[in-house]
């Protein structure tokens, strides 16, 4: 048990879980490939025409997994800072750090698709309906989130600071999620569910969770390529960054 705590504990360490993060990296970048191809090949050209939507329907295939994503990245964020929080850990910040720009691309990328999903299903580009709404919240809480900590020279006290932020933002996540029980809205419910058969066919449901797992294989290579990057930027000081530069050169 304690040589399993001792080992976390060295991958927590920045100049350990450097090199871990570079190797792991690319089969990310390869899974999000494969996975990407696949489900677009099953969205755009496997999956039928739906009965009520038509073709427009297979804008979902982008937007119900940037949706999911932009929920679970906030939520791992929020994690990563709460433990640097509470632990003081130089890693957790910066992974929280990493994770915030993927996440308000989701969340953007959710919003966008939703729009010119909205146009021809509603007749309009956006509504101030429950779940939209707490969406563009999440988007603001991303960036509120980065803007916190770009200004903040010190990166441990930005990283306290975005924190707190991403900590108070975690009610929102539970709001987006049940806003539609919640709420009389116009967005419709949720037709994937853990609790009850899928209220689709099977090749649209495939689609659906091919490309959430392209999203989510891509949001992991991306945050293992920008923890990277941070960590030479705050590490710069040290003896390891000083000589793998000088491997490097």
């Amino acid at each position: 048990m304690s040589n399993g705590l001792v080992n976390w504990f060295k991958l927590a360490s920045p100049a350990n879980f450097y090199p871990i993060a570079g190797k792991l990296q690319p089969w990310f970048w390869l899974l999000a490939a494969v996975f990407g191809v696949a489900g677009l090949w099953v969205s755009f050209f496997v999956a039928p025409t739906d009965a009520t939507q038509g073709e427009g329907y297979r804008i979902i295939f982008v937007h119900v997994p940037a949706s999911w994503m932009s929920m679970v990245i906030y939520m791992v964020m929020a994690a990563w800072a709460g433990i640097g929080l509470a632990l003081n850990t130089r890693l957790s910040g910066m992974m929280a750090q990493a994770l915030a720009p993927t996440g308000a691309l989701m969340a953007f990328l959710s919003l966008w698709t939703g729009s010119f999903w909205g146009k021809p299903m509603w007749g309009t580009w956006w509504v101030w309906d429950a779940r939209i709404t707490s969406e563009l919240i999440l988007f603001f809480l991303y960036l509120g989130f980065i803007a916190l900590q770009a200004a903040i020279d010190d990166p441990r006290r930005a990283d306290k600071a975005g924190a707190v932020l991403a900590l108070v933002g975690v009610v929102n996540v539970p709001i987006i999620y049940f806003s539609v029980k919640w709420w009389n809205t116009l967005h419709q419910g949720s037709s994937v569910s853990l609790t009850r058969a899928p209220s689709m066919a099977m090749t649209m449901l495939w689609g659906m969770l091919l490309m959430a797992l392209c999203f989510w294989m891509y949001s992991i290579a991306m945050t293992l390529k920008r923890v990277r990057t941070i960590i030479l930027e705050r590490e710069g000081h040290t003896e390891w960054v000083r000589h793998l530069a000088e491997v490097r050169v």
